[in-house]
């Protein structure tokens, strides 16, 4: 058989697999009430409880995102929005890593929370259309922000990298998203400098040419 329409078929067989799997794997109902009360009868709840029956199952990558559309890009009103955001976010977090950690999952399994950039430490000045004229709100911020992982050959309870006085700026042990990159990968089991992927004829590295393991946050 051609290889190319072995391959598709083989897709199509996993795709169908996939689909049986789902239906058992979404149903939190065959959770105890006590799993479903400690996740909170929300939809993040529900999302996170769902990620570790699939992580369960042996899905190797699983994304959560939190609220429709963009809720934590806070141009106006951040202390309200950012507030509400958090307490919905916190009880579902607390689960997912006790859940992990209870049923011995949570070595080896890598959970990262973050998002591509912070918010400035100073109020952004009314921009028309863009943020109603109010003046409690940030903008966006790359150049300081944090993002945090837990489990699988994490270092627990380590702080690394410190902002500027202000907290607008990485200052000390800076970690680029290349270094974020590398680190990730080896705590994956990958070397960042030899694993490729092939595009157009040419071997690509997922870093290129940078990224720094963070040494100082691996068990």
């Amino acid at each position: 058989m051609d290889a190319a329409l072995e391959a598709r078929a083989q897709s199509f067989e996993m795709a169908y697999r996939m689909q049986l799997e789902a239906t058992d794997a979404f149903d939190v109902g065959r959770e105890s009430e006590k799993t479903r009360e400690m996740y909170g009868d929300t939809t993040l709840g529900r999302q996170f409880l769902i990620a570790r029956r699939l992580a369960e199952r042996g899905v190797r990558f699983i994304q959560l995102w939190h609220g429709a559309g963009q809720p934590w890009d806070s141009h106006d009103d951040i202390e309200k929005n950012h507030k509400r955001l958090a307490l919905e976010a916190d009880q579902p977090i607390a689960a997912l890593l006790a859940d992990l950690k209870r049923l011995g999952m949570l070595d080896e399994t890598l959970v990262i929370w973050g998002g591509e950039f912070g918010r400035t430490p100073t109020v952004e000045l009314p921009t028309p259309g863009s943020n109603a004229g109010k003046i409690n709100g940030r903008d966006h911020n790359s150049h300081g922000f944090t993002m945090w992982m837990a489990g699988g050959g994490v270092k627990a309870g380590t702080v690394y990298g410190e902002s500027d006085e202000f907290g607008f700026k990485a200052t000390k042990d800076v970690v680029h998203v290349h270094d974020l990159h590398a680190t990730i990968l080896r705590l994956l089991g990958f070397n960042h400098e030899e694993f490729t992927f092939r595009n157009a004829g040419r071997d690509y590295r997922l870093t290129d040419v940078h990224g720094n393991i963070v040494k100082g946050i691996i068990a």
